[in-house]
């Protein structure tokens, strides 16, 4: 679970209460990730309570509610070790909405999958500009900036997809085979 991982990695730097690990989540991975959503992280914190690799305590505070602190445990230390030293295996396939899209845009015809590659091709464009800008305002995070530079290597990547996309896919946009809708008039459906 890479964001329990992520906690357990913030918590190695000593105790903190909520609010904190979410401050600092976001200050660490930077815009590329996106918020960390605090419900969310306290479900993930109480699982690490759980599976024993953190520890919580109540703190009494005269001008506000208790506050709950999280320290990272032996155990919690030594699953941080083995996650931050053994690769990443990608389990899960490559799943990208892009190739789900490029299945429709061509299946479509050769005019609407030409539609497609240009407004994707513009969108990636648009998308380099931002990862940019964000690049020169995080220059003096090489964490954050490391997560930019891998973003803009994936975008890419997929525009290397997309400038071959028309050319590769051109059998499956030569239109030739009917769309088939089912009829809502009660008629036969018609292809």
């Amino acid at each position: 679970m890479p964001l329990s991982h992520a906690v357990l990695t913030l918590l190695a730097d000593g105790p903190s209460h909520g609010y904190e690990l979410k401050t600092r989540f976001e200050a660490a991975v930077g815009p590329q990730w996106g918020g960390l959503n605090i419900g969310h992280l306290y479900q993930i914190l109480d699982r690490l309570v759980r599976d024993g690799h953190v520890v919580r305590d109540h703190i009494a505070q005269s001008d506000r509610p208790d506050k709950t602190i999280y320290q990272l445990t032996p155990g919690g230390a030594e699953e941080l070790q083995t996650w931050a030293t053994t690769p990443w295996v990608r389990t899960s396939g490559f799943r990208d909405e892009l190739f789900l899209k490029l299945l429709g845009a061509s299946r479509l015809g050769p005019e609407e999958l030409a539609a497609f590659v240009s407004a994707q091709r513009q969108a990636h464009l648009a998308d380099l500009g931002a990862l940019t800008r964000q690049r020169r305002a995080h220059a003096g995070d090489p964490l954050v900036a490391l997560l930019i530079d891998a973003a803009a290597a994936h975008i890419k990547a997929d525009l290397q997809v997309i400038d071959s996309a028309e050319e590769r896919l051109a059998g499956l946009a030569s239109g030739d085979v009917p769309i088939h809708t089912a009829d809502t008039t009660g008629d036969q459906a018609t292809a």
